[in-house]
């Protein structure tokens, strides 16, 4: 049987600010499912010392620079899937995952996710206390970016490391003075390590000592050896491209399944799918929206960013208005597009909703009320939001990068006559192009058996993790077999 370690800085429901967290949660799953001893190592925040199951101590070390740690180990609610969590409350035990209420990153991160790296190394090297001996390391993002090098520079045997990038965007730099009260040695900060223009990188660590790397979809990972989405490594992830391989994220779909969803108000399917109206009315009624079940609602479930192409929605929100649609938004972010989302809310009351923040249920129900789905980011490793509104029978308004280019098909002339359409796919992403595909869009919608086989396309869709499991553990095989 396989055995590995999934190093993780969030899992779903343990912990969660975003994406990392649902594919954390769901993918340990579906690995199990198929046969794979799969343990998540992970940081013990107040969330997940409350919510994992069954919790023992495993042992208690005094560490130097970090002083006293313990390991606990437990489950995760509901799946039985294994989970070790890191015990320090010094490091851990505070409100907010990587930053405080400010919005202000924690100014000890490298330590904390220093540790987190090296206890992966540790318990998944030659030397853990741990009778789980693991055949893979599987590490997740730059907060677990040091634990290949930690492995790198043990003695043999230690097994094999896969690091997945889930945003290149986030990189974890910080200042050289922290390598040393890492505990790493010299040789590793250097231009062939982990050293960035004179800073220390998590993520270039990963990308230069982990075995392989693979990324949340076959588009990214051919799009980050590029100057445009790269941001700055694509040189040496060129340089590592045989090594380098894109799989795309799948979905929880018992969570996110409209026909069981208690977070709606009538469930639906594909096969009867006049409960989505329902939702669409309810959601008007409960965000102070005019009552219309003919008014196209466009709802928008993200984090309010450049990166999300919240800008471009706002600047195109006007000549929206005038082609007849309402608008619901949820997330947060940049403050000032905060600030923006709520006057335009204040000013057109009945029309546009805006709620700051977070809320799973709230955007359950949007996925579900609404008839269109708004993603258009400038860059989207994988994006999750696409496929749940695919699932939900919302359409997406997608723009044509990443795994929004993987997962949806446009709705052309030929796609539509095929049976092969799901939603709306924009090459050049600015407000007159969001504009014309929001008004194609609303040109299918009028014509209702077409848009019906446009949902019932997305609907049926398989994006459950299976697929994608079995191609991490051949990913898995054959680094152990190399």
């Amino acid at each position: 049987m396989m055995k590995v370690l999934f190093a993780t800085s969030e899992a779903h429901p343990l912990a969660k600010t975003g994406g990392l967290a649902d594919v954390s949660g769901s993918l340990p799953v579906a690995l199990q499912d198929i046969g794979v001893d799969v343990r998540v190592l992970m940081p013990g925040y107040p969330s997940a010392l409350a919510k994992a199951e069954n919790l023992s101590r495993v042992f208690r070390i005094d560490l130097p620079t970090h002083g006293e740690t313990a390991l606990l180990r437990g489950t995760f609610p509901g799946t039985g899937v294994p989970v070790y969590l890191i015990d320090h409350a010094g490091y851990y035990g505070r409100d907010g995952l990587y930053q405080d209420q400010s919005a202000q990153d924690w100014p000890d991160n490298a330590l904390r996710f220093g540790l987190l790296s090296q206890f992966a190394a540790w318990l998944a090297g030659s030397k853990s206390p741990l009778g789980f001996k693991a055949d893979v390391l599987h590490c997740n993002d730059w907060q677990t970016g040091l634990a290949p090098a930690f492995l790198n520079f043990e003695k043999p045997p230690r097994p094999p490391s896969v690091f997945t990038i889930h945003n290149i965007a986030y990189q974890g730099i910080f200042p050289a003075a922290v390598v040393e009260k890492l505990g790493l040695p010299k040789e590793s900060f250097s231009v062939d390590g982990m050293e960035y223009y004179g800073n220390l990188s998590f993520l270039k660590a990963g990308l230069v000592y982990a075995d392989r790397i693979t990324t949340v979809s076959p588009s990214y990972a051919k799009e980050i050896q590029t100057e445009e989405f790269g941001m700055g490594f694509q040189g040496l992830l060129s340089a590592r491209k045989n090594v380098l391989s894109g799989i795309l994220n799948g979905i929880d779909t018992q969570e996110w399944n409209p026909a069981t969803d208690p977070h709606l108000y009538a469930p639906y399917s594909a096969d009867n799918i006049a409960g989505k109206s329902a939702n669409k009315l309810s959601l008007q009624g409960e965000l102070g929206l005019q009552y219309n079940a003919k008014t196209p609602l466009l709802g928008m479930v993200s984090r309010m960013t450049e990166q999300k192409g919240s800008d471009v929605v706002i600047e195109a929100v006007p000549k929206l208005l005038e082609l007849g649609v309402q608008l619901v938004v949820l997330g947060s972010g940049d403050q000032k597009l905060e600030t923006t989302w709520r006057k335009l809310a204040n000013a057109n009351p009945g029309r546009i909703a805006v709620v700051i923040g977070y809320n799973e249920g709230l955007a359950h129900r949007i996925e579900a009320g609404a008839d269109i789905f708004l993603m258009p980011s400038r860059f989207e490793p994988c994006g999750l939001n696409q496929m749940y509104s695919l699932r939900y029978g919302t359409p997406p308004v997608v723009n044509n990068v990443g795994g929004l280019a993987d997962t949806v098909t446009h709705a052309s002339q030929e796609n539509l006559n095929q049976g092969e359409a799901t939603g709306f796919v924009i090459n050049f992403l600015d407000k007159y192009s969001l504009i014309e595909t929001v008004s194609r869009a609303l040109i299918l919608y009028r014509h209702k058996l077409a848009w019906q086989k446009l949902l019932k396309n997305g609907m049926t869709r398989d994006f459950g993790w299976k697929k994608s499991a079995h191609q991490y553990l051949e990913l898995y095989q054959d680094m152990c077999e190399g």
